[in-house]
């Protein structure tokens, strides 16, 4: 009697553990292959000093070191949120797809501001024969970078179009600890694009002049932190490094006069996002 009770003890022992085995959740495997995602956001960016030279029918003359800044917009829900407004400030905007679990491949636009500092002395080297006060032939010389003189400015804006190729890698799966409803990502990534810029100049007198045109192209490398909640919407933070060379900035109405410059930047950028699968991979 006590062996045939020891086996139906174990009997049922085990029926009950399979049981919960089958009935226990599975914790199901998060995957990025396939999803697609949007970003939208706004930055900060530093410039380099650069040489800028001038080009037209009658001068041809470089300022050498000349410094610029950003353009910062005060924030308020009239420039920042509402749609009709929402290019003013600095922002990014990016669509990309996961060709794989850890790589994405992107396309976007950095709408940064880029404003010579007006008033400030610079090097001049070249000729100037156009009938203004500002006729000579200048070696190594100092001159104020007045109103009257130079209003350079791309301000709507400086505008980096890129291709990026990025790397996406989950912290939590690396260093074993979990956050539960939110992924700690670190993205690292390479960029090349063209500089579309609207430039704002007043050269000598000339008439202002503002339109878009293809001025040359630029170079990139980034690393951030994006922080995905219940997988889908996400806060992302990058830090861009990068190259701009623009040998072709048109400056009036006339086609012979342009500008040309190259300088580096630096890049901070806060932006939000939603993440989707497009392909299913079940």
């Amino acid at each position: 009697m006590k062996k045939i009770t020891l086996l139906l003890f174990l009997v049922l022992s085990s029926s009950l553990f399979a049981q919960d085995v089958e009935e226990s959740p599975v914790k199901e495997k998060k995957t990025n292959k396939g999803k697609m995602y949007v970003i939208w956001g706004w930055n900060r960016a530093a410039y380099s000093d650069s040489d800028i030279t001038f080009k037209g029918d009658d001068y041809n003359f470089t300022l050498r070191d000349v410094a610029a800044e950003d353009k910062i917009t005060p924030f308020s829900y009239e420039r920042y949120i509402r749609p009709d407004n929402i290019t003013i400030p600095q922002t990014n905007f990016r669509v990309g797809y996961f060709f794989s679990e850890h790589y994405t491949i992107s396309v976007g636009v950095d709408h940064m501001k880029y404003v010579m500092n007006s008033y400030q002395t610079v090097k001049i080297d070249g000729t100037i024969n156009n009938g203004t006060e500002y006729d000579g032939i200048y070696d190594n010389d100092d001159i104020l970078l007045t109103y009257d003189f130079l209003t350079f400015e791309h301000t709507d804006g400086l505008n980096y179009i890129n291709l990026e190729l990025n790397r996406f890698d989950n912290l939590n799966e690396l260093l074993k600890f979990d956050t539960g409803f939110m992924d700690v990502n670190l993205t690292e990534g390479i960029g090349a694009g063209l500089l579309f810029p609207k430039t704002n100049t007043t050269l000598m007198g000339s008439d202002r002049y503002d339109e878009f045109h293809i001025s040359g192209y630029g170079l990139s490398a980034k690393v951030g932190l994006n922080l995905t909640f219940w997988n889908h919407f996400f806060i992302q933070s990058d830090y861009k490094v990068g190259y701009i060379n623009m040998g072709d900035i048109r400056t009036t109405a006339s086609k012979s006069d342009s500008a040309s410059q190259d300088f580096t930047f630096f890049e901070a950028t806060i932006m939000i996002g939603v993440r989707f699968q497009l392909i299913n991979q079940g």
